[in-house]
């Protein structure tokens, strides 16, 4: 029960903290474009996204918006299904999940994503809190498989010296 309890709380914690940045992106950024934080390197510019995570496939709303609604529920069913016990792999979905609701959350409201974190120093895609989310989750979820070969790894080789 306390499982699913985190898995919930951090996961709408992610979809609120997405949709507060990005109001206040919208309320104080769009009036202004562009915000230097740190000149040519990190800035918050107001975008309005039709595309995927990081502005890949432009206006291809309804594909994104089935794609987003079938992995969510894929989330919710492995969650309910599996019922992961490893912090890692719970914070991993709860995070991939927050995002994928939060730009869900836009699409269906907006027609587009409010995207306003733009790292300049590379030349990289402007983005928001939800595509972070996703990022960062798909991140710690191959982490977690990962670790988990690796364990597994090492049981076989220990079964193998015992044999």
């Amino acid at each position: 029960m306390m499982t699913i309890l985190v898995f919930v709380l951090i996961s709408i914690g992610a979809v609120i903290l997405d949709q507060v940045t990005k109001l206040l992106a919208v309320n104080f950024l769009k009036p202004i474009d562009t915000f230097p934080i740190i000149k040519d390197v990190l800035h918050l510019t107001y975008s309005e996204n039709t595309g995927a995570a990081f502005g890949m496939l432009k206006d291809a709303r309804w594909v994104f918006m089935v794609f987003s609604v079938a992995a969510i529920i894929a989330i919710i069913v492995y969650f309910i299904v599996v019922k992961p016990t490893d912090k890692l792999c719970i914070t991993a979905l709860s995070f991939i999940l927050g995002g994928g609701i939060g730009n869900m959350i836009d699409r269906v409201l907006y027609g587009y994503v409010v995207d306003f974190i733009d790292f300049r120093l590379i030349n990289f895609a402007i983005f928001n809190g939800a595509d972070s989310f996703i990022t960062v989750g798909a991140a710690l979820l191959m982490l977690y498989f990962i670790i988990g070969e690796v364990k597994n790894a090492g049981k076989k080789k220990n079964e193998n010296k015992g044999n």
